[in-house]
């Protein structure tokens, strides 16, 4: 029985694998507009210390300068350094997002062993993808390959269980998070990314993805490993935005891609002392992130991913930032016009949920009212939401 189960998936798999040209997006429609997000930031006073990814050991986030927290980043979140668990900031996250012309996340994921921080992340992934329920936003698992061999020699997994082990993560996904209505699904078969290539080998993923209880569209970073829809581009600072125009063209090659746009890549290792860090793309005024956006739309792909929505040690975030504001999402906005003539939202509307956040870190304001400003914005009755706003 179980090798009938498994050939039968094998099949399953194979036809979601090649019927991708069948279910390629129509010339009329646009992709779906997708952020990389980083679950992982702890803060106080949601938390009781503030997290490795704002100190990294060397900073003090106690210390503050002309306003600003001491943080490892080159850069500073406009709402201050945050706590993702924190349901109002993953709130204002996604109406942001969603003001942007921004369709959801597609969110790094550690996986469920409570190790490390994983299961903190995990936790903060639940509340992301329950936000994402709530405010009608779309959701995808990016896969960290690199808990593979960390999970190896913390011994929590056996070497000859690594492919066992993903097997069974993925399997919790179909159970559960795959058969959220938010989840991102193309002809019924759910979206999988992996991040990284130290973790299992080629040949791993392959016998992986065909032990699977039931199929998903996996894409591998960077290049299409057998059996995957696809690969996903990154930025690569070793390489510059060279590397984007690379991967277009072997990508022509294949069922599918997700090509990417990045605003910059200015990392802060070097300062923290855990590396040498990494060669700057500069950000060029701009230029960087449209020049990327515009040859990410250029293909006609499902989904395009932006990197990142906030992983301010590697200063790659387009969430508003004291240095930039909200330049990146008005650009987000002005591609998603010409995609889409229905989208109206403009640059005004982004800072409504700025706005609709410090509500929410009031007292003074109760929970219902509020909550009738969110569900105003998630509606797109922006006119109510502003009417609402200047009543509270």
């Amino acid at each position: 029985m179980q090798r009938s189960s498994r050939i039968l998936t094998a099949i399953l798999w194979a036809f979601a694998i090649l019927g991708l040209n069948s279910i390629s997006v129509a010339e009329e429609r646009r992709p779906l507009i997708l952020a990389h997000y980083m679950p992982w930031y702890t803060a106080k006073p949601s938390s009781d210390r503030w997290g490795w990814h704002w100190t990294m050991d060397h900073f003090d986030p106690e210390q503050q300068v002309d306003g600003k927290r001491e943080i490892a980043a080159k850069f500073y979140p406009l709402i201050a350094p945050y706590d993702s668990g924190d349901v109002h900031v993953l709130e204002y996250h996604l109406l942001t997002m969603k003001m942007a012309g921004i369709d959801g996340v597609i969110v790094d994921w550690y996986g469920l062993t409570d190790y490390r921080d994983y299961a903190l992340l995990h936790r903060n992934t639940t509340r992301l993808l329950q936000q994402c329920e709530r405010l009608k936003m779309k959701f995808v698992v990016c896969y960290e390959d690199q808990t593979i061999p960390a999970l190896v020699n913390g011994q929590r997994i056996k070497e000859s269980d690594r492919v066992a082990h993903v097997v069974s993560e993925i399997n919790w996904l179909h159970k559960n998070w795959f058969q959220s209505p938010s989840y991102v699904r193309f002809d019924e078969t759910p979206v999988m990314l992996s991040f990284g290539h130290a973790g299992l080998s080629d040949a791993e993923w392959t016998r992986a993805l065909r032990e699977l209880d039931s199929p998903i569209l996996y894409y591998s970073q960077g290049y299409r490993r057998e059996g995957a829809a696809g690969g996903f581009s990154w930025p690569v600072p070793q390489q510059g935005v060279a590397y984007n125009d690379r991967f277009l063209a072997d990508a022509r090659k294949w069922p599918d891609a997700i090509p990417v746009a990045f605003p910059r890549f200015m990392d802060v290792y070097g300062d923290a002392g855990v590396g040498d860090g990494f060669p700057i793309l500069p950000d060029e005024n701009g230029e960087t992130f449209r020049q990327t956006l515009a040859k990410a739309i250029k293909p006609k792909t499902r989904m395009i991913q932006i990197a990142t929505w906030n992983d301010w040690g590697e200063g790659t975030q387009i969430e508003p930032s004291r240095e930039f504001g909200y330049r990146d999402l008005t650009r987000i906005q002005e591609t998603r016009r010409r995609l889409d003539p229905n989208f109206s939202r403009r640059a005004d509307d982004l800072r409504l949920s700025r706005q609709l956040l410090i509500l929410r870190r009031s007292t003074e304001f109760t929970g219902d009212s509020l909550d009738a400003i969110r569900d105003a914005i998630v509606n797109g009755d922006l006119k109510q939401a502003r009417e609402l706003l200047e009543h509270d």
